[in-house]
């Protein structure tokens, strides 16, 4: 199954830099994938709607790859706040050796929230037994020490 690193960069300046370290890996460059949000965005016509149709576009292609919907999501925010992706796709060893290289520029964490804890009148919290921490991550191996994150698809 094809394994791919996604690292989220708040400074896009960096990227190209990441990209050369990782391609110093052997993994080859048409394997890794830049994306930043243009910085203009061609209207067509009155029902053009080109800055949704590149963020649908994009959470489909994320999701694709294995994000949830709430991860994909956070990517495209990150981008509407002018962070740039990283994605690079190939061999465990590989994979493992991009995410490192992302980690160490700063890629940013993103985790899937489900929004606040809802508040329940009456209910007495302090006797109640904690909640497990752990999480569930369908499709998605955390990658080691930072942010960036490997998808299995």
């Amino acid at each position: 199954m094809p394994k791919t690193a996604v690292g989220l960069f708040k400074k896009p300046e960096i990227v190209d830099d990441v990209v050369r370290e990782i391609e110093a890996l052997g993994l080859p460059r048409k394997e890794i994938r830049t994306i930043e949000e243009p910085a203009t965005f061609e209207v067509t016509g009155v029902m053009s709607f080109p800055r949704l149709d590149f963020e649908v576009a994009l959470m489909r292609e994320l999701t694709r790859i294995g994000t949830t919907s709430a991860q994909a999501q956070d990517y495209v925010e990150g981008m509407r706040r002018g962070g740039a992706l990283v994605l690079a796709t190939g061999s465990d060893e590989r994979v493992e050796a991009a995410i490192a290289i992302m980690n160490r520029n700063g890629a940013v964490e993103v985790e899937e929230t489900s929004g606040s804890e809802p508040h329940l009148p009456g209910v007495a919290r302090e006797n109640m037994t904690p909640a497990s921490d752990s999480r569930v991550l369908a499709g998605r191996i955390s990658g080691s020490g930072g942010g960036a994150s490997v998808f299995v698809w």
